[in-house]
């Protein structure tokens, strides 16, 4: 049984020859030690930059270069490829350069419209600091209901999906993007989001079909480039409980999700739904519309791996078991913990080992061969 058949087996809930592993994403700083030097694979700032500046296929190359040599390096072990995470899935067209910010000092940049952006060395990211307009913003409904360009994509877009998939597609499972409904529809970023959700219902509503509109256009023109499953990364939950009410996760964010869904069925793929956070009120609906694997499942927010597949996994593939906050502050034997633990979960079938986000950047190298060496000793027993 090769990679792919293992995760189909999983994926329908049933009891593959061995538990599979794969990851959501594996951040820069681990790859840097797998391939033995500087890359672009989910090295988040350092791609903006590369875009900003006009070196988009340098970035590219990198991507597909060591893409490649990453999952080669792990090819005994790892059975799923997700290709739908940042900075991995599509990438912008050949001879694409975004009109960036100003650089203000080494980690701080500013756009024309005054919103501050700063370096994170904990995330290896950017994140806006400074929005001067964000609870003044006006959202006119021409603007937000405009019609998206329909032409087809630029088929330079796919560069790297197409390289990884044309590696590795015949025996791993792959995961891959597609034309997707917004399923968090914030106006203005989280804080003012949430708020126009509980003061302007009925133009997020609005914003909410016109989404479910542009999917269905954009499906159109779409085509499945080898890949198993599609994913959508989306966090709904905070540390004690979901960001908003069942009620309003209903009327906002499941219109979106469920046409996803339906979506992936007819083309014939697996759904995989990750978001961090305590989602014990939303995963009733996840089984509800259909959502075939869930992903990101967080103990240190109340998310038991063991409960959430005894409630839920006669529904859902489980995927997860290994506490990223283990990986990055913890030691080789909490983490040979988890895996252990996840094992025993994992053997009634319908499960995928990896951790409870991702290989996060500040992953101790240690910690990780020390997951792979746990999970390898006990998958081949």
């Amino acid at each position: 049984m090769n990679s792919k058949e293992r995760v189909r087996i999983a994926m329908e809930r049933g009891l593959p020859d061995r538990v599979p592993w794969g990851e959501f994403a594996i951040d820069y700083d681990t790859v840097e030690r797998i391939v033995g030097h500087e890359t672009y694979v989910r090295a988040k700032a350092r791609c903006q930059l590369a875009i900003w500046e006009g070196r988009r296929d340098e970035m590219v190359q990198s991507l597909k270069e060591d893409g490649i040599a990453l999952f080669r390096a792990l090819a005994d072990v790892l059975d799923l490829i997700n290709l739908n995470s940042m900075y991995f899935a599509k990438v912008p067209p050949k001879g694409y350069r975004a009109d960036g910010p100003t650089r203000i000092d080494d980690l701080t940049y500013q756009y024309s419209d005054g919103r501050v952006l700063r370096y994170s060395e904990i995330t290896g990211d950017f994140a806006i600091v400074e929005d001067p307009h964000r609870w003044t913003r006006e959202f006119r409904e021409e603007e937000l209901l405009a019609e998206a360009s329909e032409e087809p994509e630029d088929e330079s877009c796919y560069e790297v999906i197409d390289a990884i998939v044309s590696e590795f597609g015949h025996d791993k499972y792959i995961i891959g993007p597609m034309p997707m409904a917004p399923e968090l529809p914030l106006l203005g970023g989280m804080e003012r989001g949430l708020l126009e959700m509980a003061t302007n219902p009925d133009l997020v509503d609005r914003c909410v079909q016109r989404g479910l509109e542009m999917k269905e256009r954009r499906m159109v023109s779409w085509r499945n480039r080898g890949y198993d499953a599609t994913l959508t990364a989306t966090d709904f939950g905070a540390q004690r409980a979901s960001l908003m009410s069942p009620s309003m996760f209903r009327r906002f964010c499941l219109p979106g999700i469920a046409a996803n869904v339906q979506a992936a069925h007819q083309a014939g793929l697996k759904y995989v739904k990750h978001t961090c956070g305590n989602n014990w009120s939303l995963l009733p609906m996840f089984t509800e519309i259909g959502v075939d694997c869930y992903q990101s499942v967080q103990e240190s927010a109340g998310m038991d791996t063991a409960e959430v597949k005894r409630r839920y996994g006669d529904r859902m593939t489980i995927w997860g078991g290994v506490q990223v906050e283990h990986l990055v502050s913890g030691t080789p034997e909490d983490v040979r913990r988890d895996v252990r633990r996840a094992m025993r979960v994992a053997g009634e079938g319908g499960f995928i080992l990896g951790a409870s986000h991702s290989i996060a950047v500040g992953t101790r190298y240690d910690n990780f061969m020390a997951m792979l060496d746990e999970f390898v000793r006990l998958r081949d027993r």
